[in-house]
């Protein structure tokens, strides 16, 4: 019999609200505790999703000993240090992405996950959904031949502000970190994760950080594109194009539940819909929940050497931009 899974959940910021959504509808899993810098946010928090405990500090979660696994929704900066401060307290880690600012980072907290014996995961949550699952089997099964070509865009307008962590370099802000790791996310799952060249271009804002790029990635037989940033709205649609056929994603790709099959007359073979059960993060709820109770110690779904060559694409996007984070 699988075992009741209590989640403890870091910081209580919006992601965390979808997040705890995401845990209650989930069968064997507990919201059993949060944290905040301030115990009356985590109090709020917690009596809103049912926590049984609320913290004011997040030491304070990370030491609870009914914890089996600690969700940390904290700005990117943090993320290094609140991962090292859980694992120190013996805790398994599903980390929001981008799980680090560099490769650097995720490097060591790697190690000291295998030192541990702890399970780690990025929260990359679009490899868990069905419709990214079921391209993944179309393609598997030759559904459209050798794969040519890969174009997955992110960007949607964010007003400019000063305060707003998506624009400030001290807090990991910039659409590298933030968008564009979904449309690297998907490319390296179908085409892998060593291009030959990358070529790239960046808009760096008076803050500091990266507002938007495009990005070019070839292999050895294709090529991937995409465009991100925080400047321009698009349709966010995602496609993959094989000899045989093409996979279009619906708009908003990172997040659809719907995926169709074309072949290469552009004649719609297949199509799969699995609706959101609760608001898709259920679905990263449930692989974690799968691996801890498989006694796995990483995704199978979301590894964590994926989670690291992309780190290093990142890494690399920002070395050739002369972009460094202030802590770097």
């Amino acid at each position: 019999m699988e075992k009741v899974i209590n989640w403890g959940i870091m910081a209580t910021g919006k992601i965390a609200h979808t997040f705890a959504k995401a845990v209650n509808y989930v069968d064997g899993a507990t919201l059993y505790a949060c944290a905040s810098r301030s115990k009356e946010k985590a109090e709020k928090f917690g009596n809103q999703y049912g926590a049984q405990k609320c913290y004011g500090s997040y030491e304070e979660l990370a030491a609870d000993e009914n914890i089996d696994v600690i969700y940390i929704a904290t700005p990117m900066n943090c993320h290094y240090e609140n991962v090292k401060l859980c694992f120190e307290h013996g805790k398994n880690v599903l980390c929001e992405k981008s799980v680090t600012i560099n490769s650097t980072q995720l490097r060591e907290l790697i190690e000291i996950a295998k030192e541990k014996n702890l399970f780690f995961m990025e929260a990359m949550w679009t490899k868990c959904l069905p419709a990214f699952r079921k391209a993944k089997e179309w393609v598997a099964e030759g559904k459209i031949g050798t794969i040519k070509a890969i174009r997955a865009d992110f960007s949607n307008s964010v007003d400019f502000d000063e305060n707003d962590r998506l624009f400030r370099p001290e807090l990991g802000g910039g659409a590298l970190l933030d968008l564009s790791v979904y449309p690297l996310s998907l490319i390296t799952s179908f085409l892998g994760f060593e291009p030959k060249k990358i070529s790239s271009s960046v808009n760096i804002d008076k803050l500091g950080v990266d507002m938007d790029e495009a990005v070019i990635m070839q292999y050895e037989n294709a090529y991937a594109s995409f465009v991100s940033g925080f400047d321009i709205d698009n349709e966010n649609r995602a496609v993959i194009v094989g000899t045989d056929g093409k996979i279009a994603f619906n708009p908003w790709f990172f997040c659809t539940d719907t995926v169709r099959l074309y072949d290469r007359n552009n004649k719609l073979i297949e199509e799969s819909i699995t609706p959101h059960l609760c608001n898709g993060y259920e679905f990263e709820v449930m692989e974690v929940q799968n691996c801890l109770n498989d006694g796995l110690k990483e995704s199978r779904i979301n590894p964590l050497h994926d989670t690291l060559a992309i780190m290093d694409i990142m890494d690399s996007l920002r070395k050739e931009w002369g972009f460094a984070y202030p802590e770097e």
